[in-house]
């Protein structure tokens, strides 16, 4: 659990179930697909990282959830997608057998496609919250994506790219509250200029980044663009990259055994040593652990 939420990965510590597919690690920007058979449970969820669409795919079950102080009943089965913002505990029972879908999509997929459809800074995203949206378009994407993390070839990646932003635009025509920043002159970056940065940081993970050549990728000075990166993404240039770094790392330690100075170099450490050092004090852990615990 990074920052009081859990990730996709560490669903299944409170909600067990048999994996039925999964998206690659490292290749899907902004999207990941896990598929579950379920039998009947009674699971209390901790909040989630990313706004989560759970596809009904095998199974009729009577579902209950509790969000908030309220509870709510709906009888779900094959076609029914749930759509669930983020950030939430909640509490689950099921009382039949059920396959589904997960699709995960980041807040920053979300808010990336809602600044690009209305060309305005977002201040937040929700999603409206339901067990049961009436929405088959939102169900068949879901099963397209997992497709291809199933049996993706060639053009997989730009296959998956178009249908995440085809079901984020969706969800956010239909499914969301959108809270939208008010005009303050040329405070944040603009979508593309966060685009490039991210990009960027992405493909030289494996080096050190400076500020200066962030800063060039956006075409700004190094004053205007560390303010501007914090005003658009709520945290410091450096914690991007730091967070990114730790991300791949525990990435490539709970899916590879790749020796650990090589995964300290392929995530822009500057050794082992730094690698441990930085590991136990964001995931309280060793690489090693880290490792063995996967």
């Amino acid at each position: 659990m990074r920052d009081g939420f859990i990730v996709p990965d560490e669903l299944p510590a409170w909600v067990p179930g048999e994996v039925t597919v999964r998206s690659p690690d490292d290749a899907w920007d902004g999207v990941a697909v896990r598929g579950y058979r379920y039998r009947d449970s009674d699971v209390e969820v901790p909040p989630m990282r990313d706004f989560m669409i759970v596809a009904y795919r095998r199974g009729v079950t009577e579902m209950h959830r509790q969000l908030d102080a309220g509870w709510h009943h709906e009888r779900l089965g094959p076609g029914d997608v749930s759509l669930l913002t983020r950030a939430a505990d909640s509490h689950w029972t099921w009382t039949s057998p059920i396959e589904v879908v997960h699709v995960y999509l980041t807040r920053e997929q979300l808010t990336a496609t809602c600044r690009a459809m209305y060309d305005r800074e977002v201040s937040d995203v929700a999603l409206h919250d339901t067990i049961k949206a009436d929405d088959p378009a939102v169900h068949r994407t879901a099963m397209l994506i997992a497709a291809e993390a199933a049996h993706g070839g060639v053009g997989s990646e730009l296959l998956v790219d178009s249908l995440t932003t085809q079901l984020s635009v969706t969800i956010l025509r239909k499914h969301a509250n959108l809270v939208f920043r008010e005009p303050d002159g040329s405070a944040c970056l603009t979508f593309r200029q966060e685009h490039l940065v991210r990009d960027y940081v992405q493909s030289h993970l494996h080096r050190k980044l400076t500020l200066d050549e962030l800063a060039t990728t956006a075409g700004l000075s190094k004053f205007h663009f560390a303010r501007r990166f914090r005003a658009s993404t709520g945290t410091t240039p450096h914690e991007f990259v730091l967070r990114h770094r730790v991300d791949r790392a525990r990435r490539l330690l709970q899916r590879t055994s790749i020796p650990l100075p090589e995964v300290a170099a392929t995530c822009g450490f500057a050794d082992q040593s730094h690698m441990n050092r930085v590991l136990r004090r964001r995931l309280g852990a060793t690489p090693g652990e880290v490792r063995r615990r996967a």
